[in-house]
């Protein structure tokens, strides 16, 4: 085997390059995380149809809808959200409640709705969407009753779905990254922006909240240096909002935008 040996000076000279780098990075994010997180990012992200509505369990429901349809081209999933705004007059809390949403999403109808959801899919999520809200009175109350962190939010949204035939939309366990429900709860507890509503940040603090980690996030954090890994799973979301929280203390989801910005520049 050969030995390399390095330098003192060639060694501090390349740690000084590396820190040096790092801060470049760590300021590149801050400036896109002030840059995207606006106003004008909601009329394409899914995040859009919660601002539309009005009543904090009708917007609990709306952007709990939303992420779960929030996969693939923004193209073909934003009418799929529309639908349901459209079908349930702007307010699907009391469309659930009601039962009125069996009038317009068929049980029996196996046929594509959104890629791997049937429309029978939707009738499943809706259905189990409903018993919650009947036992709890809304998600928030739900969550509130089990979690005060990021991490056991996800839980137990993942726990109360489990079981019920719909593991395609929201997975069974925590294992893999939950991007989706991890979405959902970023709308859900973070204040002060003008995307997130930040409705339960007086039950959940913002800093233990997990970043929605997909493809896209991986690579982009693989690229910035901020992890190292292959795949996503909660395991590695996790050690990206530990990082994260080192650039973004007070607010490490400020992360999320960052790299979104990031990635449009690149």
């Amino acid at each position: 085997m050969k030995v390399v040996y390095v330098s003192s000076r060639a060694f501090f000279t390349f740690l000084f390059s590396f820190v040096c780098f790092m801060d470049d990075i760590e300021t590149l994010l801050r400036r896109y995380a002030e840059q995207y997180e606006t106003a004008d990012f909601l009329p394409a992200d899914p995040s859009w149809f919660m601002h539309q509505v009005e009543g904090v369990e009708n917007q609990e429901v709306t952007a709990f809808v939303a992420s779960c349809l929030s996969y693939g081209s923004r193209k073909q999933f934003m009418p799929k959200i529309q639908f349901f705004l459209d079908v349930s007059e702007g307010d699907m809390y009391d469309w659930l409640l009601t039962g009125n949403f069996k009038d317009d999403v068929p049980d029996d109808d196996k046929s594509c709705f959104y890629r791997l959801y049937t429309w029978h899919t939707m009738y499943t999520l809706l259905v189990a969407l409903r018993q919650m809200l009947r036992e709890y009175g809304s998600i928030g109350k739900y969550v509130k009753t089990f979690a005060s962190d990021g991490f056991a939010a996800v839980k137990c949204i993942t726990d109360y779905f489990s079981n019920k035939g719909i593991e395609t939309i929201i997975p069974k366990n925590t294992t893999s990254a939950c991007k989706r429900v991890c979405m959902f709860l970023r709308w859900m507890v973070r204040d002060g922006s003008p995307v997130d509503l930040g409705l339960w940040n007086h039950f959940i603090d913002k800093r233990t909240l997990i970043i929605p980690m997909d493809t896209h996030v991986l690579q982009e954090a693989n690229r910035l240096g901020l992890i190292d890994s292959k795949t996503a799973s909660m395991t590695v979301a996790r050690k990206l909002s530990v990082r994260l929280a080192e650039i973004f203390p007070d607010d490490p989801m400020k992360g999320d935008f960052a790299l979104f910005g990031y990635g449009v520049n690149r």
